[in-house]
């Protein structure tokens, strides 16, 4: 089984983990109603993608 030579400093552990951090998903506008919408997925207010209805929205959910 492998073993570490040399034990890891604090340092290098902690820039090895500074990399990994959650990202913030890509939003456009849709061209339809100019909500925010997130890239490649249906528009959630009006069911538009790509200039076409794809998705029906219940406008009364109550």
């Amino acid at each position: 089984m492998a073993v570490p030579k040399r034990k890891k400093s604090k340092m290098k552990i902690r820039m090895r983990k500074a990399q990994k951090k959650a990202e913030i998903p890509a939003t456009t506008t849709c061209p339809a109603c100019g909500a925010p919408v997130q890239t490649h997925r249906a528009c959630p207010s009006c069911g538009m993608y790509r200039g076409r209805k794809v998705v029906s929205i219940d406008t009364a959910k109550e």
